[in-house]
This record gives C-alpha cells, sequence and structure tokens, in this order.
C-alpha cells in the first residue's frame, strides 16, 4: 500500500486586536494636531474670507451687516467697476506699477541668487568663507533698518521717485542668495559639471544648460518669496516715490484708506479700499497655483535621488 503523505495543517491564529488603551493613546495625538492644524487654517484664512465677503456689500451694507457674513445686495460687480474707474483709473496704474516692481525686482533678484549661490557652491576663490560670513550677517539685518540708509543712497544718484528706486534695492536678497547656495550644493553634481567640461563646454553654458535644469525648484522657491515680498512692500516705496503715479498698490490704498478719516472723507472709499485689496491679492494666488506644480516636481526628484 502507498502511504498518503498529507501536508502539515497550518493553524490560523486569530488576528491580534490591538488594546482599547493603546488605540487610545495613538489616536488621541493626532486627534489634537488636526486641531491645532484647521485652527490654524482657519486663523489665515478668516482675514481673507472677510475680505471675500466684505467686497460684495454697498457701503451701507459694509456698516450695517455682519463682517463675517454677506449682505443682503450683491455689490461686488459695481465695486470692482467703481475702483478701477476711482480718479481717472489710477488703481489700473498702481497695479501696472506693481506687476513691473514684482517681475523685474522678483525675477532679478532670483537670477542673481541662482548665480551667486551657484558660484558659492561649485567654485573655490579666495574670500569664499568670508563671503558666506556676510551673506549670513545679511540675512539677520532687518529690511526697514536700511530704508533710510537706501533713500540716501538713491538720492545721492538721483533715482528716487523713479521706478528704480524701487527695483534696485530688490535685486538684493541675501537669504535667496544663501537657499540658491544650499540647494545648488546640494543637488548640482560635481562629476556632471566636469563632464560638460570634458565635452568643451563653457562655464557660463554650463550654467544654462545644465546646472539651472536642477536649480529650477530652488528658483522658484526664491521667486516666490521676492514676489510676495516685492509685491507687499509697502516702507521703500513711501519713502523714495513721492509722485502717486509711481506708486504701488500697497501704497496707493493706504493713501485711500486715510482719505476716508480725513475731514469731510467719504465713508465709500472704505468700499474701495476693501474691493482694491482684494483684487490685489487674487494675482499672488495665481501665482502660487502656477508654480506649485515646480515644487512638486522639486520634491519628486528628491525623493528618488540616489
Amino acid at each position: 500500500m502507498t502511504a498518503v503523505e498529507t501536508a502539515p495543517v497550518q493553524r490560523r491564529h486569530p488576528a491580534r486586536r490591538p488594546a482599547v488603551g493603546g488605540t487610545g493613546r495613538a489616536r488621541r495625538p493626532s486627534v489634537i494636531l488636526t486641531v491645532v492644524l484647521v485652527g490654524l487654517l482657519a486663523y489665515f484664512l478668516l482675514p481673507l474670507a472677510w475680505l471675500v465677503i466684505n467686497s460684495t456689500k454697498s457701503t451701507a451694507g459694509l456698516f450695517e451687516s455682519f463682517g463675517l457674513w454677506f449682505a443682503s445686495d450683491f455689490h461686488l460687480f459695481e465695486n470692482v467697476r467703481d475702483v478701477l474707474t476711482h480718479s481717472d483709473g489710477i488703481y489700473v496704474r498702481w497695479f501696472l506699477n506693481t506687476v513691473l516692481y514684482a517681475v523685474a525686482g522678483a525675477g532679478g533678484a532670483a537670477l542673481l541668487a541662482a548665480l551667486g549661490g551657484y558660484g558659492v557652491a561649485k567654485f573655490d576663490f579666495p574670500g569664499r568663507r568670508l563671503l558666506l560670513a556676510g551673506v549670513l550677517g545679511a540675512v539677520m539685518v532687518p529690511v526697514t533698518a536700511l530704508a533710510i540708509p537706501t533713500y540716501l543712497l538713491l538720492s545721492s544718484v538721483g533715482l528716487v521717485d523713479t521706478p528704480f528706486a524701487v527695483i534696485i534695492p530688490s535685486l538684493a536678497s541675501p537669504f535667496g542668495l544663501y537657499l540658491m547656495w544650499i540647494y545648488a550644493a546640494a543637488s548640482v553634481p560635481d562629476e556632471l559639471l566636469e563632464a560638460a567640461r570634458l565635452d568643451g563646454a563653457g562655464e557660463l553654458r554650463i550654467f544654462w544648460s545644465v546646472a539651472m535644469r536642477l536649480l529650477v525648484p530652488g528658483f522658484v522657491t526664491v521667486l516666490l518669496f521676492q514676489l510676495v515680498h516685492v509685491w507687499n512692500n509697502y516702507f521703500l516705496p513711501l519713502i523714495v516715490l513721492n509722485d502717486p503715479q509711481w506708486y504701488p498698490l500697497t501704497v496707493g490704498l493706504k493713501q485711500w484708506n486715510e482719505q476716508a478719516y480725513t475731514v469731510g472723507g467719504a465713508q465709500a472709499v472704505f468700499t474701495l479700499v476693501i474691493t482694491g485689496s482684494l483684487l490685489a491679492v487674487i494675482p499672488l494666488v495665481v501665482v502660487f497655483l502656477v508654480l506649485q506644480r515646480y515644487w512638486q516636481s522639486g520634491i519628486a526628484v528628491g525623493a528618488v535621488k540616489q
């Protein structure tokens, strides 16, 4: 007779259930963290919600209704029309000035930071450590502390009350230079640069064709930081600009707001200020949404890099 071999029966053990106390301890920090994050989200979005809601109100509804809820009448389009036509359309001029300052200042600062950070990270030259120490020291200096010296310097060369008085100081970004230095040192391999040099490429060609492709996420980060800084810059344009035709949105809206508190000021100006502030926020939101994919691609590249 042939013996029938039977496979050993594997006993199935019931899955162990986590202890109730352990689950509670694991969930408690998660619930607390969620509550904290929701509170922070509400804290940051509350001013924007207030701005959107009150931009839809008329002057009467602005003072008669609750600030965080809509009024019975919807005046958003009328408010936008009043903003764009008030004082012969000066708001449009302020908006174009702000775009000019932001594009020239933020774009130039990001480009200079990329060039400087790449050079400091990949080239060894005398005084390199001293330069890095100076950059780190400049990061600690508040921008407002440099406003008066900047005004005196620009006044000595005759650039006060011109667009260059806002654009030129915006080109200097010690934090952007430091950030690009760190990013270039970590993301641009020296072997890749040596291979390009062996192929006969010049240093400028290597930067544009090789290094800059790898520096795009860092470049976009510096660009966004500088864009927000220049777009919201108030103190420097207030000092160096006297002609309202060259005002950015920050200084122009502040001027409108002060008119409402003067003798004979109209309450309707408050509606103009609120709606104008909403229109000034929209471009920053659009730029962040458009450039967000560059941040995501940079994170993905860093996650798989060996």
